[in-house]
């Protein structure tokens, strides 16, 4: 008791240090990881020019657009579409902003009108767009259909979002407009010409070899002009694939198999009963195929010509008597065995028109179609009945019945077409029947009737079975192939990667430069674990780590960091050598010539004096120099017969003289040109004002830390 008193009176003490340690413990969590202090890096994707984009909002438009892309889109293609979508709004969201533009009620309303202005929903008898009704069906959906009236909003929004957008570009192209003083300026920089006569002194005259460039200077130029060299943060990996793979046991397994339903057999290999017909004496082929033998590839009762089998096994198979079988050959990942079944003569092409009547539950039929399959079918009878007797009402049926819109324009017509175009039932009538036939067939589309207005080059085609086993690895080379992976992931380890992977005759493949964004790791495809785990905290370099892939695995190791910032000189050294080497190969060539004259370079250079006619400022080319805008300019500031001294070009160093100068043309008007600048402005608002736009935003990418990627 005297425990439990002194306690309670210092009850008050230990709660204060209880909640001094929760607080200390709380606060270490918070420095460990200083982003939890706001939570901002995980709730907020970007901040565009101040604007925030939350990731509940950015997830949410990811997921619309993922079930619209379909699962052919990867994720991280999904979200980077919708990154570039939101920092464009946000972008253009700032300019209208400051610029206080906006559509308002009546404009929507001018945009909605003409949106939808052929819309048949909002369409009088007259055929004339009816506000009237579109306001009711708006006011319907509000009542009815929360989901249907929110996508409405959204379609206004984007009505309203495009509107802006052409709105502030035009505003900016009429701010664009060509002068007559830009027209003179045009002109004359394609009209104006020079005849010049010079001597190259090509930077390739001095080897490479004799030039050495340091470490240091290529990082002075990398200073000089960081703009041009800086990066994002990055990472190099290594990796090794282990593949699973069928091995040359699991294959001869495979064909052993295949082998028993060619021969038969009588007991399986423990001697107990175990009857297989041979495939070459059965006669419910269908039932064989896909139950017995249970092949990969069900039985398809279609007849095929030559040019439908496997290129290479085209021949032996064609030319097989019906009943023979080929095989066991490798094909498309599986090995098979073909039988021949059937062989008859059928046209090769085919011509028909038709009228397709379809049903409720129809494939792709109306949502608004009421007529049951026995309705369908009671109609298509009566319109055949009456076919039969006249063919020329087909045209008027066609447009009165058919809901084939493909067709109907065409009388339900469907010109020349090849063998197995159709679906199956529409196929066997129009290419077994004979030209004249005229018919109801029932497909996945409803009732269709045809008539077969001519068929072309009968030729033989045969009917197939094929037995079909994916070439697939065993489990026991599976195993193998996962004991590998593990040993290597163990060893690797604990050694030299390299070395263990030369040791054990396994390919290393290297990758530079993953972006944290990145999804996608040359060789083994989308890998987005990969890319995370490179950019992981507390993932240090030399660190391996064992990922799981389709059909195989794969030993990664982190071979090196990169931080956001400067390129590095190892990394910047196949950029800028070439461009710092140029620069030392011109001073050597200057400080060697001492020539002041065309003729006297040439002789101490041992190279000769050329000539260029016909040289303008627009397109700065010199004939057998190649473009060399610098020399160009150069050449235009000197008068006719005067000579340049050494001028630095792209290609080599040289030395100009001009010979002739033809002004161009004087005009009583440059409209034209002006008109032709403004043009030009116009045409770059489009393809560039945007990017502007965007590299002068204060875009703050938060994709990584908020863990969408």
């Amino acid at each position: 008791m005297a425990v439990l008193n002194k306690i309670r009176q210092r009850s008050l003490f230990l709660i204060l240090i209880i909640a001094l340690a929760l607080f200390s413990f709380v606060l270490a969590d918070l420095f460990k990881n200083s982003d939890a202090l706001t939570s901002k890096s995980q709730n907020i994707v970007a901040t565009i020019n101040g604007k925030e984009i939350s990731r509940e909002d950015f997830m949410f438009k990811v997921e619309q657009l993922q079930r619209q892309m379909g699962p052919n889109a990867t994720t991280t293609q999904v979200m980077n579409r919708v990154w570039e979508q939101e920092v464009r709004q946000a972008v253009m969201e700032t300019q209208f902003e400051e610029l206080e533009i906006s559509v308002e009620k009546d404009q929507m309303r001018d945009l909605l009108k003409t949106s939808l202005a052929t819309n048949p929903n909002f369409l009088n008898e007259a055929g004339v767009f009816d506000e009237n009704k579109m306001n009711e069906y708006i006011a319907n959906l509000k009542e009815t259909s929360p989901a249907g009236f929110e996508s409405w909003i959204n379609y206004e929004n984007q009505l309203a979002s495009n509107a802006l957008n052409q709105n502030y570009f035009n505003m900016v192209k009429a701010g664009l407009t060509g002068t007559l003083a830009e027209g003179k300026l045009e002109h004359e920089l394609e009209g104006n010409k020079v005849d010049i006569k010079y001597v190259q002194i090509p930077f390739s005259s001095i080897p490479d070899s004799i030039v050495e460039v340091s470490k240091s200077e290529i990082a002075t130029y990398i200073k000089k002009n960081k703009k041009q060299f800086e990066v994002e943060a990055s990472r190099d990996i290594r990796f090794v694939e282990f593949k699973e793979v069928a091995s040359v046991e699991d294959e001869n397994v495979i064909k052993s198999e295949l082998e028993t339903y060619i021969n038969g057999r009588l007991v399986d290999e423990r001697g107990r009963k175990d009857t297989i017909v041979a495939f070459s004496k059965v006669k419910d082929n269908e039932a064989y195929i896909n139950s017995i033998a249970a092949s990969d590839i069900k039985f398809d009762e279609r007849f095929v010509f030559k040019s439908s089998l496997p290129t290479e096994f085209a021949d032996a198979i064609y030319n097989l008597n019906e009943g023979e079988v080929y095989g066991p050959y490798k094909h498309d990942g599986s090995f098979k065995v073909t039988k021949v079944i059937a062989v008859k003569q059928i046209p090769d092409s085919a011509k028909v028109r038709h009228i397709l009547i379809p049903y409720k539950g129809a494939q792709s039929a109306d949502p608004e179609e009421t007529k049951t399959e026995a309705q369908a079918k009671a109609t298509a009878d009566s319109l055949l009945t009456i076919l039969k007797r006249n063919r020329s009402k087909f045209p008027e049926f066609v447009t009165a019945f058919s809901s084939d819109k493909g067709s109907v324009e065409k009388g339900g017509r469907y010109d020349w077409h090849p063998y197995n175009t159709m679906v199956p039932e529409f196929n066997d009538f129009e290419f077994e029947g004979k030209t004249g036939d005229l018919g109801v067939v029932k497909t996945v589309f409803g009732f269709h009737i045809i008539e077969i207005e001519g068929q072309k080059n009968k030729t033989k085609a045969i009917q197939v079975g094929t037995i079909a086993r994916k070439i697939e690895p065993s489990e026991a080379t599976t195993d193998k192939v996962f004991r590998d992976a593990s040993n290597f992931e163990i060893k690797a380890g604990e050694g030299d990667f390299e070395a263990l992977a030369i040791e054990k005759k396994y390919t290393v493949r290297p990758v530079n430069g993953i972006k944290v964004l990145d999804e996608n790791i040359p060789g083994v495809g989308n890998q987005r674990p990969i890319v995370r785990w490179a950019f992981e905290d507390g993932v240090d370099v030399g660190e391996i780590k064992r990922f799981n892939i389709p059909n195989g695995y794969v030993i990664a190791q982190l071979v090196a960091k990169h931080e956001k910032g400067l390129m590095s000189v190892e990394d910047a050294t196949a950029r800028v050598l070439p461009i710092v080497r140029k620069e030392k190969k011109a001073k050597l060539i200057k400080d060697r010539v001492s020539a002041t004259t065309l003729n006297e370079l040439a002789t101490a250079e041992k190279t000769s004096v050329r000539t260029a006619s016909g040289i303008n400022m627009k397109n700065p080319t010199i004939s057998g120099a190649g473009r060399e805008p610098l020399v160009v300019g150069a050449a235009f500031g000197l008068k006719e017969g005067e000579t340049s001294g050494l001028i630095e070009g792209a290609n080599g160093v040289y030395m100009v003289q001009v010979t002739k100068v033809t002004p161009a043309v004087e005009l009583d008007n440059y409209q034209a040109s002006a008109n032709r600048v403004e043009q030009q402005k116009a045409s770059a608002v489009n393809t560039k004002l945007y990017n502007a736009l965007k590299e002068a935003a204060e875009i703050e990418d938060n994709r990584a830390a908020s863990q969408i990627q």
